[in-house]
């Protein structure tokens, strides 16, 4: 099995980066903000969610790419369908 944890996780970060990102936007000015002393720490961490989740996701998707082309040990042929070895 040929899972590659990094990008669910990118997709997970990608998501709720989003969702704080956008949230962060809308409430910008708002009085919430008075605590962190103005900053929009959703907008901020939102953004830094966001692309975080943006690199796991492509690093995965760059390696899975390259672990499909990779040929089998002994021969020249590429593993395909994720099958294991027999």
């Amino acid at each position: 099995m040929n899972l590659d944890l990094r990008i669910p996780m990118g997709l997970l970060f990608l998501i709720v980066g989003a969702i704080l990102t956008v949230f962060g936007a809308l409430t910008r000015g708002s009085a919430i903000y008075v605590h962190s002393n103005g900053l929009d720490i959703n907008l901020i961490w939102g953004l830094v969610m966001f692309v975080f989740g943006a690199i796991m996701f492509f690093l995965g998707r760059a390696g899975d790419k390259r672990a499909k082309g990779k040929p089998v040990e002994g021969t020249n042929q590429p593993l395909r369908g994720g099958h294991g070895h027999h």
